[in-house]
């Protein structure tokens, strides 16, 4: 076992150490091999050679975690799983620009590359590989280096007998130096082979930490996602008491305290009807009134916890009639082949309904831009001001609520807000389509 352990930290370490080094020597050969046809072209020899070293490192990357994953398979038996962000296909829209899933670009060649670079640059697992690239070597020089300096120091101490001349015990006696030597020598060579397993599975640990996904990992990866679905109950739950509240509140100091005011006054005209008509018409003419801000309150109320405009028509729809109705001019871009569900819609709708609002308050915006676009399985609103920037997702402040209220769907959101503006904020959230949209599919208000 101990032999075998040693034959893999040798293939490990070779791989380990080639694989840094192999993205360098490719980028050296190639910008030699230009120099030598391309007279004078340093500007082209340059980018060609950080061009082919990206390249190799990339493949570099891939293949070094893909074999590190299979030798750990091998060892625990268990299997690997490995979860990549979704690609989505380029789309083509009405316009004539390719989305490649966060920008637009007139060339389908330039679209294909920003989108694969922007994967590579967000995607956690290709990130996890990136810093496999590095650790890697340096968990092979700490773990497995010392058990192999031991197996290898032993074997060059028996080796070198005939040439050391070394004595033990003041002996000058060959066979019992040689003897001494075997035994000093075997005895290192035996600490490093039975220490060398336990390396390497300390070495297949730091993998598994470091990659993602391994046993271990995968336990540690399903008790954060309990913990977040905890924090995000509690947030919803927190969230409908807070909204009982306040619509409890609203009910109470508005529409109740009008109604019962109204129901007084009709006692009171009751019993001028017959005394004091003139009276009695004009005490009418106030019910009458307080019946209609009582209606207006209550539609106020109900459009507070659900737009009717949002039930009926949809998000499309909704986000526009917020663009309308905003203090700074907005404009909306649409693209919704079906209809997201109900509770998600309401989320998304007085999340746009908040970020408008402080690009007015706050930022003081005077040109507003709301994207909402579904691609590949995940709804994104992406929302644009001209403002003075500077915006912050601060403890208790507007933006970390609906973070919180995003959570429930385990969406995201994301701030890029440089002081000076523009400020872009975005929110994502896994949606699938239902019913088909009422309004067209692409459209801007």
């Amino acid at each position: 076992m101990g032999l075998r352990a040693g034959g893999q930290a040798v293939v490990m370490a070779v791989a380990a150490g080639a694989a840094p080094v192999v993205p360098v020597v490719a980028a050296v050969f190639t910008g030699v091999t230009l120099d030598r046809f391309l007279d004078g072209g340093l500007p082209l020899v340059v980018p060609a050679a950080l061009l082919v070293a990206l390249a190799s490192a990339y493949w570099c990357v891939r293949r070094g975690a893909e074999w590190t994953r299979r030798r750990v398979e091998r060892s625990s038996g268990e299997p690997w799983r490995v979860v990549y962000s979704p690609r989505p296909p380029l789309e083509r829209d009405e316009r004539g620009f390719w989305w490649t899933g966060f920008s637009y670009h007139q060339k389908e060649g330039v679209a294909r590359l920003v989108q694969f670079v922007g994967w590579v640059l967000r995607d956690r697992q290709v990130r996890r590989e990136a810093l496999w690239l590095f650790v890697n070597p340096l968990g092979v020089l700490a773990l497995i280096g010392v058990p192999m300096t031991a197996v290898v120091s032993g074997l060059v101490f028996v080796a070198s007998v005939p040439v050391d001349h070394r004595q033990f015990f003041g002996l000058s006696h060959q066979g019992v130096n040689l003897l001494c030597s075997a035994i000093i020598g075997g005895s290192g060579v035996a600490v490093g082979l039975l220490a060398m397993p336990w390396a390497v599975r300390a070495h297949h640990e730091v993998a598994s930490r470091v990659l993602g996904g391994g046993p271990r990992q995968s336990r540690a990866q399903l008790t954060e996602r309990v913990a977040h679905l905890t924090e995000t109950r509690a947030v919803a739950v927190d969230s409908q008491a807070a909204e009982l509240r306040r619509i409890e509140r609203d009910l109470h100091d508005g529409a109740q305290a009008r109604l019962v005011a109204i129901g007084l006054t009709l006692g009171t005209i009751e019993h001028l009807m017959s005394s004091d008509q003139t009276a009695a018409r004009e005490l009418l003419a106030e019910a009458r009134e307080s019946s209609a801000k009582a209606l207006q309150e209550l539609r106020d109320l109900v459009r507070g916890i659900h737009p009717p405009v949002l039930a009926e028509r949809g998000l499309p729809d909704a986000v526009r009639e917020l663009a309308l109705t905003s203090v700074v001019p907005t404009e909306v871009t649409v693209s919704l082949p079906g209809r997201p569900e109900a509770s998600l819609e309401t989320a998304v709708y007085f999340g746009v309904s908040e970020l408008l609002v402080n690009a007015a308050k706050h930022a003081r915006a005077r040109q507003v831009w709301v994207d909402v676009l579904h691609r590949a399985g995940r709804l994104r609103v992406v929302v644009t001001d001209d403002g003075h920037g500077g915006a912050r997702m601060e403890a208790g402040g507007g933006l970390r609520g609906i973070e919180k209220r995003l959570g429930t769907f385990d969406g995201v959101i994301s701030l890029d807000s440089p002081v000076g503006g523009p400020t872009t904020i975005t929110m994502e959230l896994p949606c699938a389509l239902s019913s088909p949209r009422i309004s067209t599919s692409f459209a801007k208000a």
